[in-house]
């Protein structure tokens, strides 16, 4: 049988529209990563999303960002290691404590946006944001993008690596992303989300939007809540995965 984790960001949308958007894809993941004050969210909204995994027993995870809700955290920020660094753990530090006094633990950590994407293939900035998790806790984990610097530096540091694919993205024969600017970077028809996703797991092969076959390590599959018809999306892919007997469980 295929094991996978399905992870969301949750706590990005504000007022009561993204409330209950969070409330309605939770139970079709095992792990969410709740925006942390940077890009989105703030301390009420985390405690709410932290509730409320914590009564689905869904694994918690960290999502911090750069600081530019303007741009909703997907816009390079020009910020020297030791500024990851302390943007990082400053961010990731309030999570944990949130998660600790509503009686949890915090279980990962994914960078959002332009840091997710600069700590794919910078070494400094992944180095950085490693070393930010690694002194709030040892035992977290550290979601990055598949093969990417980030999961190197969580592998060289002694944290658990966690490769992290996009079933709702497009990638490049490069093993990229298609950017978000560009055409077709974006799926959004849930049903060949849901098949792509399963293939993903079972195979551990995608489609490039070349046509080339790219071979993928993958621990965790991404669906974004800011995507459009993302409950739909969630559902479908739940379905495929209970059809083909894939089981959706957190990293270890």
């Amino acid at each position: 049988m295929h094991q996978i984790d399905l992870n969301c960001d949750l706590g990005e949308i504000a007022g009561p529209a993204g409330e209950i958007l969070d409330a309605q894809l939770m139970p079709y993941v095992s792990s969410i990563n709740v925006a942390c004050g940077g890009h989105a969210g703030d301390v009420s909204r985390i405690r709410k999303v932290v509730d409320r995994a914590l009564s689905l027993n869904v694994a918690i995870g960290a999502h911090p960002g750069y600081a530019d809700r303007v741009n909703f955290g997907r816009v390079f920020v020009p910020l020297s290691a030791q500024e990851i660094y302390d943007l990082v753990l400053s961010q990731i530090s309030m999570v944990e404590t949130i998660v600790q006094n509503c009686g949890g633990r915090l279980h990962h950590v994914k960078p959002h946006g332009a840091l997710y994407n600069v700590a794919a293939t910078c070494r400094a900035t992944s180095q950085a944001i490693a070393a930010a998790v690694l002194a709030l806790n040892p035992q977290c984990r550290l979601i990055g993008f598949s093969g990417s610097c980030l999961t190197e530096a969580a592998s060289a540091i002694g944290l658990r690596a966690v490769h992290e694919c996009f079933a709702d993205r497009n990638y490049r024969a490069d093993g990229s992303l298609v950017p978000r600017n560009q055409p077709c970077a974006v799926l959004e028809s849930a049903p060949e989300i849901a098949i792509r996703a399963t293939s993903i797991v079972e195979t551990g092969i995608i489609e490039t939007v070349d046509g080339a076959p790219l071979s993928l390590h993958c621990d965790t599959l991404c669906i974004h809540s800011d995507t459009q018809d993302a409950v739909s999306i969630a559902a479908h892919i739940r379905n495929e995965f209970m059809q083909r007997g894939i089981e959706v469980k957190s990293v270890d």
